[in-house]
């Protein structure tokens, strides 16, 4: 095993450095003139025929305001230029919230999702912690959106999707949509000190874990409006992008770092509590590398799989590979388990090999089960979010939220 694949050594450390400075300057061409974010094809260069999306935008906000305080040239320029689409032509003037995004031809994408509305508050928070322009006003108008639209406290939980003029509520419920509100809840609560937040994360986490524990740790994703488990929803589109079918193992290792990290950010003197929480991240994490890797004979996670672990997409989606990174080191570091040292080694060299692009930069968002590149959930390279984080939080504390942490290390 190469010194650069290990955790904690030089090599390692300037390798992360050294794909990190890549993705930062493979994602400069994202801004449309409007500011809303084009999705970027293989080389960087901007699909300006593809809709651009609110997600997308907010995910660009956050790590350029991250870019800002490593001190990437150009990051505050790029902020500014999100923050622009997010306050004018995503941001819905009559009906309040923000459009799922806007069409090559300027039509407005149907529906307001609780997804992209949590993203909004992430890239707020991020901006507001860099002080940008009008952050903090947009971090205020989002928090009073999602509290009075998506947030329902009685169930510690949000909803996922009204229509476009909030009058109707979709009955679907999901867990992907609460599994960015935490990370958005804990990022307002670091940025602003508003430990209502860190409350609200906490009780997702419960619903979440309580449900997990009972389904073999394999997280049920869908649900009815009841919040009653819909384990057969979309068997028929077992590959949806933001809904598939089953169990979803990079979800799964996703929630075992959110899970850590409110655990140590709620519990900072007192370990006995937190304990338990990292015991159900470890369950969860150990359930999906189980399920998940190399699981058909070749490295890599399975997108999706069946309630018994069984592979079903045995597609690899970049992200997953990001959060494998992630939670091995978040683990390694709570618990001083080797196992998970071993894992992140294992990661990276299989990130080296096998999912970096080392010609056109950042990193192949698809990878069929023989590890080929396609794109037929995730063509091109839509943002540069989940990679860049993955060459971060390796080595930052355990019990911030990215940005905040990489502001923390720079005091």
């Amino acid at each position: 095993m190469e010194n650069k694949y290990v955790i904690d050594t030089p090599e390692n450390k300037a390798f992360m450095e050294e794909i990190r400075n890549d993705l930062l300057n493979f994602g400069h061409q994202f801004p449309s003139d409007a500011g809303s974010s084009y999705y970027l094809g293989d080389d960087g260069t901007p699909w300006k025929d593809r809709p651009r999306e609110t997600w997308i935008t907010c995910r660009m906000t956050h790590v350029y305001s991250i870019g800002t305080l490593l001190g990437h040239t150009g990051s505050e320029k790029l902020v500014d230029a999100a923050l622009k689409g997010l306050l004018g032509e995503l941001s819905d003037k009559e009906n309040g919230g923000w459009y799922s995004g806007i069409t090559a031809d300027q039509k407005i994408l149907p529906n307001k999702q609780c997804y992209a509305h949590a993203f909004v508050i992430l890239a707020a928070a991020s901006a507001t912690l860099i002080g940008r322009p009008h952050a903090e006003e947009l971090l205020k108008h989002a928090l009073e959106l999602y509290d009075k639209r998506f947030w329902n406290d009685t169930e510690g939980l949000a909803c996922d999707t009204w229509n476009t003029q909030f009058t109707v509520m979709d009955d679907y419920r999901g867990i992907n949509a609460n599994m960015h509100t935490v990370e958005a809840f804990l990022a307002v609560a670091d940025v602003t000190g508003n430990e209502q937040y860190r409350t609200r994360a906490g009780k997702i986490i419960n619903r979440v874990i309580g449900w997990a524990s009972q389904n073999k740790w394999r997280i049920p994703e869908h649900f009815t409006k009841e919040w009653k488990v819909d384990l057969e929803f979309n068997k028929e589109q077992p590959a949806d992008q933001f809904k598939p079918y089953g169990a979803t193992p990079g979800h799964g290792i996703e929630w075992a770092r959110l899970i850590s990290q409110w655990a140590f950010s709620s519990y900072p003197d007192n370990m006995d509590a937190a304990l338990p929480y990292i015991d159900a991240a470890e369950k969860l994490y150990n359930r999906a590398i189980s399920d998940a890797w190399n699981a058909d004979g070749a490295p890599g996670i399975v997108y999706t799989t069946d309630w018994e672990g069984k592979p079903i997409v045995h597609d690899r989606m970049h992200w997953t590979l990001a959060e494998a990174i992630n939670t091995s080191a978040v683990l390694f570091r709570a618990t001083n388990k080797e196992q998970y040292a071993d894992d992140y080694a294992m990661f990276m060299e299989y990130l080296d090999n096998k999912v970096l692009d080392h010609k056109n930069g950042s990193w192949f968002h698809q990878l069929d089960q023989n590890n080929n590149v396609i794109g037929t959930v995730w063509p091109g390279k839509s943002d540069i979010y989940h990679a860049l984080q993955a060459t971060l939080i390796p080595y930052s504390r355990m019990d911030l939220s990215i940005a905040a942490a990489v502001a923390a290390n720079k005091l």
